[in-house]
């Protein structure tokens, strides 16, 4: 077994381990890839203040999200296909997060249902809604949530519209894989994954297939899913929304600052400040590059948390210092999850708690709660100098 020290070691098991299309699924971004690519490299322009001669004893990284209490501000983001990855993956990645005292957030395109998840843990997790044409159906998959106690819903506000991912329709992607030539050579030589897949609960989207009646086989829930986002949401659909949940709610895809105020308009409890990881709008800046002018704007009437381009405990240090009370990772855990299951997922976040706990030591503060401006050195032009 390979000393993991990073989560670059785990991608590099990861990339080795899973079927290409699912590791392209995960690995790239839409277009061009620029916004994907700056969602990382713009961590890097930020610098971290060295302080020395601090007493260093007794530090936390304890903290709260949406008044939970979490070991660390850093949740599981919602993402699609994670039942691909590894078998039964959404399963293993919640046992992970609860075992570790993160949140894990269920995607609506999950593999394993809101009920498979529900009947393998025991702590509330968090469930993430797509908004489809159906509404009938998106009302059923709202109580069935409710029916599994999940303690917030996370609506995703920023795929009203499919990005196109270059990779993701060059390969075919599909759950289960379809058994093309190409598929099939690539298959062959990833026989570990495909065994443990063989024993999985399942191999399609748990929470479509079975409850949507059109749905007969793998083409019929392709050709709805693409035709299902609905391009009409507005803030007058996503207030319906809030009222039909009635419980805690995250509005996840905020990435200016009028979007922010009206998200705080509604009564949200946290916004997500994400570009969904590069994979909607190419072009679109980064999420750690607009946070600051977010903050401004509405970090004293809503929680704000930041999504997309966090693959380090550093990266977590960096968001909170900005303001933001939370984070959410996506790639950092499927990497963990891809390659090691279950083990791979806790080795991921106990390498990021280590980076924070670490960094945060030598930035001279002892609670995550202590973090601010005053750790960082922030380029005076990082926020851009933009004509709209």
């Amino acid at each position: 077994m390979p000393v993991i020290t990073n989560i670059e070691d785990l991608k590099r098991i990861y990339e080795r381990r899973v079927p290409r299309m699912f590791y392209d699924y995960a690995e790239s971004g839409s277009w061009t890839e620029q916004t994907f690519r700056e969602n990382t490299s713009d961590f890097e322009e930020i610098r971290l203040r060295q302080r020395v001669a601090v007493n260093m004893t007794g530090r936390s990284t304890a903290s709260q999200m949406i008044g939970q209490d979490v070991s660390m501000p850093v949740a599981l983001a919602p993402v699609g296909l994670t039942g691909m990855q590894h078998a039964d993956g959404e399963i293993k990645a919640a046992k992970a997060a609860e075992e570790f005292g993160v949140p894990f957030t269920l995607s609506t395109m999950s593999i394993n249902s809101i009920e498979d998840v529900a009947e393998n843990t025991s702590a509330p997790f968090w469930f993430q809604l797509y908004t489809m044409k159906d509404q009938d159906y998106v009302g059923r998959l709202i109580q069935r949530a409710k029916d599994a106690k999940c303690s917030a819903l996370v609506i995703t506000l920023d795929l009203q519209i499919l990005g196109q991912r270059h990779k993701d329709l060059k390969n075919g992607l599909s759950a289960p894989p379809k058994l093309t030539p190409k598929t099939v050579a690539n298959l062959m030589t990833k026989w570990a994954w495909g065994i443990e897949m063989l024993g999985a609960k399942r191999r399609e989207f748990g929470n479509i297939v079975g409850h949507v009646d059109s749905i007969t086989d793998t083409r019929s829930l392709g050709t709805w899913t693409a035709e299902q986002f609905d391009p009409s949401l507005d803030w007058g659909k996503v207030e319906k929304l809030m009222d039909q949940w009635g419980g805690k709610v995250i509005l996840k895809g905020i990435l200016d600052a009028e979007d922010a105020k009206m998200a705080a308009k509604l009564g949200a409890d946290a916004i997500v400040v994400s570009n969904h990881g590069g994979r909607q709008l190419d072009g679109a800046l980064s999420s750690i590059r607009v946070l600051p002018e977010i903050m401004d704007a509405v970090g004293s009437d809503i929680e704000v948390h930041l999504d997309s381009g966090i693959r380090s405990g550093q990266d977590v240090l960096k968001a909170l210092a900005l303001g933001a009370k939370g984070t959410f990772i996506g790639r950092a855990f499927v990497y963990g999850l891809g390659a090691m299951g279950q083990k791979g997922v806790t080795t991921a976040l106990d390498v990021i708690q280590k980076e924070l706990d670490t960094t945060m030591a030598l930035c001279g503060e002892r609670n995550v709660a202590d973090l601010g401006r005053h750790n960082l050195l922030v380029p005076k032009d990082f926020g851009g100098r933009w004509q709209t």
